[in-house]
């Protein structure tokens, strides 16, 4: 497929434009359709300009997926023989649309949220020193500091790498750049 790919992801409730040019499959005789299935089924079909397959969904009719993870499949279909070659295939996500979303809503990661969670507790415990007591014959058992530490630490590692993918920084730490020659 000359290196094109379908994107990655499709932000809800914005217009989604991607065009492909395949000479194998030139516009004038091959139509390109995007199945996308997960919280629901998308379909997309291209419109030629030339011998670029456009695909240009509006924002009208983003709006309406279903933010998640789907599983995609791009397939050239011939015009006059109905002749169909699957491209590609993987998965996309789809981005929630925020004008759409409630002010209530947590948009932390899984890892942010548990982080958040265990230095909350972390804190709590500053005052509470016992693991574990016993009132009318019911236990409670608390998860002990050392744990509590380990954990944290390496859900610190899993948000500090989130946080460098989405800013774009290395997730290797520093790049050290040589000259060979």
């Amino acid at each position: 497929m000359s290196g094109q790919q379908f994107p990655n992801q499709i932000k809800a409730g914005t217009t989604f434009k991607f065009s492909l040019n395949l000479t194998a499959y030139p516009a004038s005789n091959w139509t390109i359709h995007a199945y996308l299935r997960g919280a629901h089924a998308i379909d997309m079909q291209s419109e030629p300009q030339g011998n670029i397959h456009i695909f240009n969904i509006s924002a009208l009719e983003t709006k309406e997926y279903k933010a998640g993870h789907y599983g995609y499949s791009l397939r050239a279909v011939h015009v006059e023989s109905g002749e169909v070659d699957e491209l590609e295939a993987g998965t996309v996500e789809i981005k929630t649309d925020l004008a759409n979303e409630s002010v209530t809503q947590d948009f932390r990661s899984h890892a942010r949220r548990t982080l958040d969670a265990i230095e909350a507790t972390i804190e709590g415990r500053a005052s509470l020193d016992q693991e574990r007591y016993r009132i009318n014959n019911r236990e409670l058992y608390r998860t002990s500091f050392e744990a509590l530490k380990k954990l944290r630490d390496q859900y610190r590692a899993e948000v500090n790498r989130e946080e460098a993918k989405a800013s774009g920084k290395s997730l290797f730490g520093k790049t050290l750049r040589v000259r060979l020659g």
